[in-house]
């Protein structure tokens, strides 16, 4: 497995697809996480009087618990940054892994079919970005893995990703304060 996934971080498409897979996912991730930071509703009307059970019921609860609303707001603006500065994203796809479990599992729990297939394909995302850095993961799952080698070709490590990612992670966060506070 660890020599397929070695030959296929070879690949230009694959590379390009990888690093504007961590963009795409980290945005969704601090796009999201900036209304719980400032402590607005994930849902525009109150939920308070809808059926117990129901998935906005369960955001409401989860705005009205104040402290773990914030709590899931850094988690994912943290998960976002670090996936987005492509030179620790693979710290992000670990810290974003448990995070989309869980949103997904919910959304399974409400059977909610439109909300499911995004979370299954940001889950499954996921699951190819932490494939993609193998080599670097191994150590916790391998009793004996083979020593690590840095397979990631130059075009991967270039410093204009981390910028790129660093402009947009600022363009976002702007973008979504701005919309809040006007």
């Amino acid at each position: 497995m660890e020599k397929s996934i070695s030959r296929l971080k070879q690949n230009l498409l694959l590379q390009l697809f990888t690093i504007n897979l961590r963009y795409l996912i980290g945005s969704s991730f601090v796009f999201a996480s900036i209304f719980k930071i400032e402590g607005i509703r994930f849902m525009p009307q109150p939920g308070k009087n809808v059926p117990t059970g129901s998935l906005p019921h369960f955001f409401e609860a989860m705005y009205q618990a104040d402290i773990y609303w914030h709590f899931i707001g850094w988690g994912q603006l943290i998960a976002g940054f670090l996936l987005m500065s492509q030179t620790f994203s693979t710290l992000g796809a670990v810290a974003f892994f448990p995070i989309m479990l869980n949103i997904f599992v919910i959304t399974i729990s409400f059977q909610s079919p439109n909300i499911l297939l995004i979370t299954f394909l940001m889950l499954l995302s996921n699951v190819y970005l932490l494939l993609w850095d193998w080599n670097k993961l191994k150590f916790i799952f391998l009793p004996e893995p083979l020593p690590y080698l840095d397979d990631n070709p130059a075009f991967s490590k270039w410093k204009g990703w981390t910028y790129s990612g660093l402009a947009l992670f600022v363009a976002i966060v702007a973008f979504r304060l701005f919309q809040i506070h006007h």
